[in-house]
């Protein structure tokens, strides 16, 4: 279902922009450090783990980056910096590789799955009703019909800023007065997109982590109240994360990951920050694919999260 997107040049343009602050102020400091060296001693591999960490790759990534390298250096020769750039961009490449399967269309859904139901969670402030709304959008200009659920019943702004993207997008947006149960939201959600032969449902949900047992409970109740409508739903639970808040994003991925099962991320942000190497990082150490990152403001600006256009951006081709 839907229709295949090349990877256009405006589309490159945006995640070259997009990552631009990464690359020049993370990045580009690998040339520094090789300035009068014949090879990768132990002072390189120092500030190359220094330069990892402060770009919020996580240490655990770091470290594991820096051991493939030892091992490569070890038995490949090392003249200069384009084949350090090299030997990184290969190892951050075969990670990425490693915890996630390359997306050969970009927003469809699988065709024997209708409607293809997504659970969106994720703390306030990092941007999740903005990455539902562009979601929709997408789905929406690839010819599917998208439904939302307002399930964030908890805070009115939530529930108005869904209905203003629903209106922006042109897609229905069920909802119910402030302080609804946010399953039953979910089951009107998903009655009337099946009800409707709808292909999408995107359900937004409270974005609270201050008691985790409460954050639990109700997800597992709104996942349970939907199978009453769709036996296998929600198809997908989408984790959205801020990138510029690095280490941040790290534990909201701990404890989303432990609340519910996580299937799918959303970095949102990467254009206002040097942090971008935290895209890295959580596919790295948390094995979920990284399936959209937000590069910007503008309707178009959520992206299919691509790891050789990404890993060619950081780097330059």
């Amino acid at each position: 279902m839907g229709i295949f997107n090349f990877f256009s040049k405006e589309k490159k343009e945006t995640l070259d922009k997009g990552l631009e602050k990464t690359k020049e102020n993370v990045f580009s400091k690998l040339s520094r450090i090789i300035v009068g060296k014949s090879k990768v001693d132990e002072d390189v591999l120092d500030q190359l783990e220094e330069i990892l960490i402060t770009s919020d790759v996580g240490v655990e990534t770091t470290l594991k980056i820096i051991t493939r390298i030892e091992k490569r250096v070890s038995s490949d020769k090392f003249l200069n910096q384009s084949e350090l750039n090299n030997i990184l961009r290969d190892e951050i490449a075969s990670l990425l590789t490693e915890n996630n399967s390359d997306i050969e269309h970009e927003f469809t859904v699988p065709e024997d799955k209708k409607p293809y139901v997504i659970m969106v969670v994720g703390v306030n402030g990092v941007g999740k009703t903005t990455t539902i709304g562009k979601l929709a959008h997408q789905f929406k200009k690839n010819g599917l019909s998208v439904y939302l659920g307002a399930a964030d019943t908890f805070r009115a702004a939530a529930v108005e800023q869904l209905v203003i993207w629903g209106e922006r997008v042109g897609v229905p947006v069920i909802k119910q007065k402030m302080g609804s149960d946010p399953a039953s939201v979910a089951f009107d959600a998903l009655s009337s997109a099946k009800a409707n032969n709808a292909d999408v449902v995107i359900i937004d949900t409270a974005g609270r982590l201050h008691n985790k047992v409460g954050l639990m409970n109700e997800l597992t109740k709104i996942k349970s109240v939907m199978k009453k409508v769709v036996d296998d739903a929600p198809h997908e639970i989408l984790l959205v994360l801020d990138g510029s808040t690095g280490q941040n994003a790290f534990e909201q991925a701990r404890q989303f990951t432990a609340a519910t099962e996580v299937n799918a991320l959303a970095i949102t942000k990467l254009d206002g920050t040097a942090k971008g190497g935290v895209v890295i990082g959580i596919s790295d150490q948390f094995h979920t694919p990284v399936k959209y990152i937000g590069l910007g403001e503008g309707i178009d600006d959520l992206q299919v999260f691509r790891k050789k256009e990404f890993v060619d951006s950081l780097f330059g081709e």
